[in-house]
């Protein structure tokens, strides 16, 4: 999920969206009926629009093959209604495990199943929720740490391996179901966002994401044909990837990616799509964020090298990630104004990097990218 705000691909129907309201003891209730597994304890974990529980597990006969921690996942009761979409993220999620990625895989149901549609509520006032219990991966996010090249580089080289993964090799009979259309965190619908900007206001900060929509629909709309396809996990952001550290050199930490989390935004779009996503959020937390590109992209391109038509697009498609987040946190803040201060906060960040990118250029930003991963490829020690 976003870390600006909700991963709801309609943001019109969000008003709607129910956000499960599980009890920890109906949780608990949850992994010994639906999953037979007998729970020690139970904690809620962080979330927006899903409900998510860090489970543990009592060892008891018959449960050799089970994990000692969990996530119990209640998915919110709007995207539960699509099953086939739920049912084809978790199944790449079990694809990445076995191809060697740090991803979580589900514990099946009682009945055999790898999720399950519970009811809760009385009466009329029933509603069913998508329920999966998936392994839990420690580790710290990225959020947590001081980026460095080594760790720019790595997460650039882990997104281009996963889009290149799952593009030739996975195979799935719902896989039609990551063609989400108007989904509008598809780097595709940046021009979507026109119906949404009404929520910044007089916003001084309106006529840049304006005028990035507007190159957006000039620039790189009529070239999308040119890109090559794959499909996406859309969302690796710096809460999404999980690190663990050489703690032999505390000074110079060695970071290594251990665990994927979060495949709820994955849809069919383009190889440089996830490039420009994981800039955007690999830069959100960087004292210096317009030196973080050249890392990622350097990682990126030792995996799949971009085209020309691809490396101009960069730029744009960087901000117009920024566009998505900062217009949607507006949008959604107005719809949920007890998370105001929170979304504007987070924002303020996204502001002033996009607003320092249009103000260094275009030019000299791509410089700096480049010349950065030009670096690696004379040096192949890195």
């Amino acid at each position: 999920m976003d870390p600006y705000t909700m991963s709801s691909g309609n943001i019109q129907e969000s008003q709607t969206l129910i956000k499960p309201a599980f009890s920890e003891k109906e949780a608990t209730e949850l992994v010994e009926s639906v999953f037979g597994l007998k729970v020690s304890a139970i904690r809620a974990l962080p979330s927006y629009d899903d409900q998510n529980f860090h489970v543990h597990i009592s060892r008891s006969e018959g449960t050799a093959d089970c994990a000692d921690e969990y996530v119990l996942k209640i998915t919110n009761c709007e995207d539960s209604q699509n099953p086939e979409l739920i049912e084809v993220q978790t199944q790449i999620m079990m694809f990445l495990n076995v191809e060697g990625f740090p991803s979580a895989v589900p514990h099946l149901t009682k009945n055999g199943n790898i999720m399950s549609l519970e009811s809760l509520g009385t009466g009329s006032v029933t509603k069913k929720y998508m329920v999966r219990l998936l392994t839990y991966l420690p580790g710290m996010t990225v959020a947590t740490i001081s980026t460095n090249p080594q760790i720019l580089y790595e997460i650039g080289k882990l997104a281009a391996r996963l889009d290149k993964t799952l593009t030739e090799k996975f195979h799935h009979p719902s896989i039609k179901s990551l063609h989400r259309g108007k989904f509008i965190w598809n780097l595709a619908n940046v021009p979507l966002l026109e119906q949404y900007i009404h929520a910044l206001g007089q916003n001084s900060y309106r006529e840049v994401v304006e005028q990035v929509i507007q190159q957006f629909k000039d620039k790189i709309v009529p070239k999308l044909r040119n890109f090559r396809a794959c499909i996406n996990h859309g969302d690796l952001n710096d809460h999404n990837i999980l690190l663990d550290s050489n703690t032999a050199s505390p000074e110079n930490p060695q970071y290594r990616v251990s665990g994927i989390l979060d495949f709820s935004d994955m849809s069919y779009g383009y190889y440089v799509f996830e490039l420009a996503i994981t800039i955007m959020y690999m830069m959100i937390e960087s004292k210096d964020p317009l030196s973080v590109g050249g890392h990622v992209l350097a990682g990126f391109e030792s995996i799949v090298p971009l085209t020309t038509e691809e490396r101009d697009a960069l730029f744009l498609l960087v901000s117009g990630r920024f566009s998505q987040s900062l217009i949607i946190a507006s949008y959604t803040s107005l719809l949920y104004p007890e998370n105001k201060e929170y979304l504007m906060i987070t924002a303020k960040t996204g502001w002033k990097h996009l607003l320092r990118m249009f103000d260094v250029g275009q030019e000299a930003v791509e410089q700096i990218w480049f010349e950065t991963a030009k670096t690696y490829m004379n040096n192949e020690t890195v």
